[in-house]
Order: structure tokens, then C-alpha cells, then sequence
């Protein structure tokens, strides 16, 4: 089985899936196609029909979206058990994956993924909605579940919202104590940390998401 990738430092659709496969120990080799330079239109034209990462390669298997790699996964590979084992948890889970995938476009905007970066900024009301509405719904499924992670468990949620948790680190944004404990026991991860470090190491810039003033 084959992922490929974007740049760690920049990529957050692609860390989803990867962190899937890695925190449940699943084997893959992983191909990174750094992302805005001269040739990834051409080298992803041999893997993506999106032209877009993360893909997922298995036999004769192409599967080019992040939340459809991980159900693929968690089917194929987990037995169901990267959701919660409730039927009424399972469907709030997918409730929180859709709106993730979906929403909090200022957020993505205003507070791009740079796991190397120490910034800050100034956000729009629009964006600081979106990281009210994050810090409530991390906030109510950390309260109704024991356990480090949004559904007690860790589970397909907690890929979806890692990338989340690198931007409200890198911006230094300002969230409960809750979603402040739950940031750092995502981010402490093995997995996660593996992550970060190779991001840290990587050297392509794409000056389109190193936004903010350094802070020390």
C-alpha cells in the first residue's frame, strides 16, 4: 500500500490519512510530491486523477480523497475500530468529520498549516467564529467521553482535526484549558511528533502560507 503525500510542513489533508496508518501501525510506503513548485503538476499526474494529494495506492485500488482513505481504511484494515463502537457516537463522530471537511474556511484561510513556524496574526471575526465553534464542539465531546481524545479513543475525529491543532500552535491562538490538554495529547503523539520533525526538516517554502510576524 502506497500514500502520497504533499510537503509535511504545509499539507493537512495529506497528514490525515498518514496519521491514520501510522498511529494504528499499518504498513504503507509513503511518497512525498512537494507541492507549488515546477514539476507537481507533472509528478502528480502519474498518481492523483484530482491532480491533488493524499492518494491512496492499494493493488489495484485509487483512492484521492482524505476522508474516503481513511473509511477505506478503517473498513479494510481496522475492523470499524477507528470510529467508536456506539451507533449514536459513530454518527456524532461523522457529524464532526463532515463539518471539518467541509467548514471553517477562514480558518483555513487566515491560519494555513506551517508545523515549522512560530507566528502571529491578526484574524478576522469570521475566523475567530470558526475557532469558537472548534473550541465548543472539542469542548462537548471531551466532556461527554473519558479519554485523551474527542470520542474517548483515538479515532478517524482526531485525524481530521490534528492539522487543526498544529495551526492553533503555530498562531498561538487562544482556546480553553480543555482543548488546550486535548492539543497536547494529539500533538505528543509518536506519530505526530515523527510528522513535525520531518516537517521541521523539510526545505521547500511556499510563501502562500508563511503568513503572520515571527514570535519567539
Amino acid at each position: 500500500m502506497e500514500l502520497v503525500i504533499g510537503n509535511k510542513n504545509y499539507s493537512s489533508w495529506s497528514l490525515r490519512p498518514w496519521l491514520l496508518l501510522s498511529y494504528f501501525n499499518i504498513p504503507f510506503e509513503e511518497t512525498r510530491i512537494p507541492l507549488a513548485q515546477a514539476r507537481t503538476h507533472e509528478l502528480l499526474a502519474e498518481y492523483s486523477p484530482s491532480f491533488k494529494v493524499p492518494v491512496l495506492i492499494d493493488s489495484d485500488l485509487i483512492v484521492w480523497e482524505s476522508m474516503a482513505i481513511c473509511e477505506y481504511i478503517n473498513e479494510t484494515y481496522l475492523n470499524g475500530q477507528a470510529y467508536p463502537a456506539s451507533i449514536k457516537d459513530r454518527a456524532l463522530a461523522r457529524a464532526y468529520c463532515s463539518e471539518m471537511h467541509a467548514g471553517f474556511s477562514a480558518l483555513r484561510t487566515e491560519l494555513p498549516m506551517n508545523i515549522r513556524a512560530m507566528r502571529r496574526v491578526k484574524i478576522s471575526d469570521k475566523c475567530e467564529h470558526d475557532i469558537h465553534r472548534i473550541d465548543g464542539m472539542w469542548q462537548d465531546a471531551l466532556n461527554r467521553h473519558d479519554g485523551d481524545f474527542l470520542f474517548g479513543n483515538f479515532s478517524i475525529v482526531d485525524c481530521m482535526f490534528a492539522p487543526v491543532a498544529t495551526r492553533l500552535a503555530t498562531y498561538n491562538i487562544e482556546v480553553s484549558d480543555t482543548s488546550l490538554a486535548y492539543m497536547d495529547a494529539l500533538l505528543s503523539l509518536t506519530a505526530m511528533q515523527a510528522w513535525s520533525a520531518s516537517a521541521t526538516n523539510e526545505q521547500e517554502v511556499i510563501a502562500a502560507s508563511e503568513v503572520g510576524s515571527s514570535r519567539a
